[in-house]
């Protein structure tokens, strides 16, 4: 049966049966999914090796690193983590990068040639899985990564269940040797004949991965942005307004302030500035304050960042960060006025919005 079915595959025969040429129209059908899903991987993976390998060198802006930081604060199920881990880590940080680079390389390639079709797609999905709980809450008018990688796990879950087909090395290879039509592992991992299941059980396959992928992609968009079951909302990490995080708020013994901020939301493509610093008393008149000028000329020293990328700095207007950026920041005692534990330390920044923490007596 399955060598009958795999000489016929790849010619179109007006004898044979309603099965095999259903079969085939399928096969047909689906080489558009399949060579668009593997030309997205394969570009992801070729603009990193090929036409832009700046993305691969950590000396230059355009390194990847950078990116994954971007995404770190709205990261889901703990990612946020293992992304901070890496970052602090560049042996993993460089595997890493090198290694899903590479993979998206092959799956990419695979999919495009039909080459051992359902594993490139299974594995396309596990991408589309992890770029969607990394980067799937940045979009500033709509949620453009989550928008993408919901797309590409469906076309994943397609070519998974359905294989290759037509005009595939899938095909070659059982035309070279039909033996292979009767390999378990062959009919799993390649695509030019169905899957080895009865007909019931291929539609309880199917209608389970309908069910994981629709409560995956309905899940996460109602997450993001609601419109499920909820008014539209801009999700719980905001792509278009940056924010800041501030903690371990200290006040120092010789009247500096010291402090961690956060760079935990907003939008990748512009950086966040810090245009003013106070120290509020418990009658809300500021008792301290550190406008721009003094913000733009922070020593390097007073800025201490968590990672090697983006980072906090003093710019032309104030402390500028990038999307993701950790770091302690020590401001010098202020002229005039002297702050104090239990004071309320208030950042304000370019576009009005202040953000607050108390402040604690600390030690050098």
């Amino acid at each position: 049966m399955a060598t009958v079915a795999s000489s016929r595959i790849g010619t179109l025969i007006d004898t044979a049966t309603p099965g095999e040429r259903n079969w085939r129209i399928a096969a047909i059908a689906m080489l558009s999914v399949r060579c668009i899903q593997g030309f997205i991987y394969w570009g992801g993976g070729s603009r990193r090796f090929i036409y832009a390998p700046s993305k691969l060198d950590w000396t230059q802006p355009t390194w990847m690193a950078n990116k994954f930081q971007s995404a770190m604060p709205g990261a889901l199920l703990g990612l946020d983590h293992v992304i901070s881990y890496m970052l602090q880590h560049f042996w993993l940080l460089y595997a890493g990068v090198i290694l899903f680079s590479a993979a998206e390389l092959v799956v990419g390639a695979a999919l495009i040639a039909g080459l051992f079709t359902r594993a490139a797609a299974l594995l396309s999905m596990i991408f589309s899985v992890l770029l969607m709980l990394m980067f799937g809450w940045q979009g500033a008018t709509c949620i453009d990564e989550w928008t993408m990688a919901a797309c590409n796990l469906a076309m994943g879950a397609t070519l998974m269940l359905a294989g290759s087909g037509a005009y595939s090395l899938d095909n070659l290879l059982l035309r070279n040797d039909a033996r292979l039509g009767l390999r378990p592992w062959f009919r799993w991992a390649g695509g030019s004949l169905p899957l080895p299941m009865r007909d019931e059980a291929f539609r309880v396959l199917g209608l389970v991965v309908l069910a994981g992928v629709l409560a995956f992609d309905v899940a996460t968009y109602s997450y993001y942005r609601g419109s499920v079951v909820t008014p539209f909302h801009g999700g719980p990490v905001s792509p278009t307004k940056h924010h800041f995080t501030i903690t371990q708020g200290a006040v120092l013994p010789d009247g500096s302030v010291r402090f961690h901020i956060y760079l935990d939301g907003g939008t990748p493509e512009a950086p966040a500035h810090v245009m003013k610093a106070e120290v509020m008393g418990t009658d809300g008149a500021a008792v301290a304050t550190w406008d721009t000028a003094t913000l733009t000329h922070l020593p390097a020293a007073a800025i201490r960042n968590d990672y090697a990328y983006n980072k906090f700095k003093a710019g032309p207007y104030g402390l500028v960060a990038a999307m993701g950026a950790k770091a302690t920041v020590t401001l010098p005692p202020a002229t005039g006025g002297h702050a104090a534990a239990g004071q309320t330390l208030r950042l304000t920044d370019v576009n009005g919005r202040s953000f607050t923490a108390v402040l604690a007596a600390g030690a050098e």
